[in-house]
């Protein structure tokens, strides 16, 4: 579903410089593999650069694996950013590298093959219609799909994009997802919203200040490497929450 509002300027995708932002940890036995599957599917862009975000919690060898990577590939940006609290920080490090770059389009990702590149076709087919400034990826939608991890997991994600919904109005229908496509306008507008959650609700926090623009949904395969949710993280996703809806009733969060 589309918003009723947004109009940022979009560049046509066959001319257009796109950033895949990617952190890794320790991925060393499918990074490389990883990164030619996506920029396969990146081939329709006049140019892309993939952004690998890496930090001190790597420790396998991935950074010298992408390092050398890079200088075979021009298209692989090695970001090394020790000074990252959280995998939110690097998100949020590879956007203003991919900004800075001038890409027009970016596409987040997870690594390890937790989202795969194959469904980021239907994204840059729906992006290449130009009515979209944002298309987010959704896990609960005919022909997506959410396999491996614990129930709690899923429940959690479920009940989370339910309360979005309630407390912030219409929004996707996974507000958790962090396989999403964004125009460079949707990108400055949630960096410039500032993004205070640590934790796995900064995704929605980003779909939250992107509400006003043009965007849709595609569904996505989702393998879920990780056990569970911890309570540290479903109070700062609560907390957040509640910052929103009470910006939302403010009137100072554009829906």
């Amino acid at each position: 579903m589309d918003s009723n509002g947004g109009g940022a300027i979009r560049t046509e995708l066959s001319k257009a410089h796109v950033g895949v932002v990617c952190p890794m940890a320790n991925e060393r036995d499918t990074a490389v593999d990883f990164v030619n599957d996506v920029l396969e599917q990146c081939c329709i862009f006049h140019r892309t650069s993939f952004f690998v975000v890496l930090d001190n919690a790597s420790k396998d060898g991935t950074l010298d694996l992408m390092r050398g990577m890079a200088e075979k590939d021009e298209r692989v940006r090695v970001v090394w950013a020790p000074e990252n609290r959280c995998v939110v920080d690097a998100y949020m490090r590879g956007y203003r590298e991919a900004l800075a770059s001038g890409c027009h389009w970016m596409l987040e990702i997870d690594a390890g093959y937790s989202h795969d590149p194959a469904d980021a076709a239907a994204f840059f087919e729906l992006a290449g219609t130009g009515r979209y400034d944002c298309v987010f990826g959704t896990r609960f939608a005919a022909g997506g799909g959410y396999r491996g991890g614990r129930a709690r997991r899923k429940a959690v994600s479920r009940i989370g994009s339910a309360l979005s919904r309630l407390l912030l109005g219409r929004t996707p229908s996974d507000m958790t997802s962090g396989y999403q496509f964004f125009s460079r306008e949707a990108v400055e507008r949630f960096l410039d919203f500032g993004i205070r959650s640590r934790g796995h609700f900064f995704q929605t926090e980003m779909k939250a200040a992107c509400l006003a623009l043009d965007w849709d949904e595609v569904p996505i395969r989702y393998t879920n490497p990780s056990s569970s949710v911890g309570f540290a993280v479903i109070v700062d996703a609560l907390a957040n929450l509640a910052r929103l809806a009470w910006l939302r009733a403010m009137g100072r969060l554009e829906t």
